[in-house]
């Protein structure tokens, strides 16, 4: 999400009359950097933002772009650094991928894929996005780049002028929504002709909510921003570092109305016994997935033993969600690793991932369709 706030923004501050195109990775086959659902912004003048690949595709891309800029149509471009032949971009690079980039000139119509990417940034809801790739003899209505943010079967067959392509592509759209991962499929249409769609699952940006005053608020908070997440800080205002403010999305009272979704961790880190305990009572009301506490695990076991004479007894979801104590095993020691261990943690959890080596990893980096 980080990646399209910041092509957002950039494309905000194109010169007037500034034309660009935007770079999609749209499938993946085997191995790559970057994976499908990736994106880079390319303005007419050269300039770009974003990336598609660690860095070996991006100049191609560029030259492509600017061309499909002046010519104001969009293409399906195929890098397959598995081929031999040394006229291939990227070959020897070791990368043993294929990897589709659609490249498409933006204007101002209903179809422009950051008017719908802006949407999906000002809500808290996970998105599927279907990107038309490639238009093989099919309706004129869908060109490649053409994007559709899909709503309900109603709406997408309203959409979509063929129903037997509708019929085909809802079980797609349950799939990438029950996984909660992209997919690209290839559909035939009806008196011919085949359409290429990119059904990408998009969730919103992680929310990061910390609760404490001291001065590792600060490190957790400005990592955690880089890394795209939204922060918010409930703190004792008048002890709170003040680059906290600067840094932080939201600052609130320490006992501020906490606002929580699927999508959202919640750390205390108030190193204050009573404070985390009250912290832990009122988040454990709630329906966040994620709950993690800093200290020692007989501190938290401390806590749980008196939430249980009041009558608070944990669920086994309950225990799910806290980690206690907070973070990946790295050997962690001054704020700033704290904070990174804690944070990998989070990626970790909500990817389904056990954090672990990868060089100890069964099979691929990244599961394939």
């Amino acid at each position: 999400m980080k990646e399209i706030i910041t092509i957002l923004k950039a494309y905000d501050n194109l010169p007037p009359g500034q034309k660009a195109a935007l770079a999609t990775v749209v499938r993946v086959e085997g191995s790559s950097y970057r994976r499908a659902g990736a994106r880079m912004l390319v303005m007419a003048d050269g300039n770009w933002i974003g990336g598609i690949s660690g860095g070996c595709l991006e100049g191609d891309a560029l030259r492509k772009a600017q061309l499909a800029i002046y010519q104001d149509r969009p293409s399906l471009v195929t890098y397959d650094t598995t081929d031999d032949d040394a006229q291939q971009i990227g070959v020897g690079l070791g990368c043993n991928g294929i990897i589709d980039v659609l490249i498409a000139p933006l204007d101002e119509g209903p179809g422009n894929p950051l008017k719908i990417l802006r949407q999906c940034t000002e809500e808290r809801q996970p998105n599927v996005l279907l990107t038309i790739s490639h238009n093989e003899g099919g309706p004129g209505l869908l060109p490649p780049g053409h994007m559709i943010r899909y709503e309900n079967e109603a709406q997408l067959r309203a959409a979509l002028p063929d129903g037997a392509l509708s019929d085909a592509l809802l079980p797609d759209i349950e799939q990438a929504k029950a996984k909660q991962k992209s997919l690209s499929r290839q559909y035939p249409l009806h008196g011919g002709g085949r359409l290429g769609i990119f059904i990408e699952f998009l969730a919103p940006a992680i929310r990061l909510l910390l609760f404490g005053s001291n001065y590792d608020v600060f490190p957790m908070a400005q990592l955690g921003k880089g890394l795209g997440r939204q922060v918010t800080v409930y703190a004792n205002l008048h002890r709170l570092n003040q680059a906290a403010f600067q840094v932080a999305d939201e600052v609130k009272p320490k006992d501020g109305a906490v606002e929580t979704d699927d999508y959202t961790a919640c750390i205390l880190m108030a190193h204050d016994y009573k404070t985390d305990l009250a912290n832990l009572r009122r988040l454990l009301a709630t329906d966040v997935p994620y709950i993690g506490m800093l200290g020692p695990r007989k501190r938290t076991d401390k806590m749980l033993s008196e939430l249980a004479a009041e009558g608070i007894t944990l669920s086994e979801r309950d225990h799910d969600r806290l980690h206690s104590p907070v973070g990946l095993d790295i050997g962690a020691l001054s704020p700033e690793e704290i904070a990174l261990s804690v944070l990998a943690e989070i990626r970790a959890y909500f990817s389904g991932r056990p954090g672990g080596f990868l060089k100890l990893r069964g099979g691929t980096i990244h599961e394939r369709e």
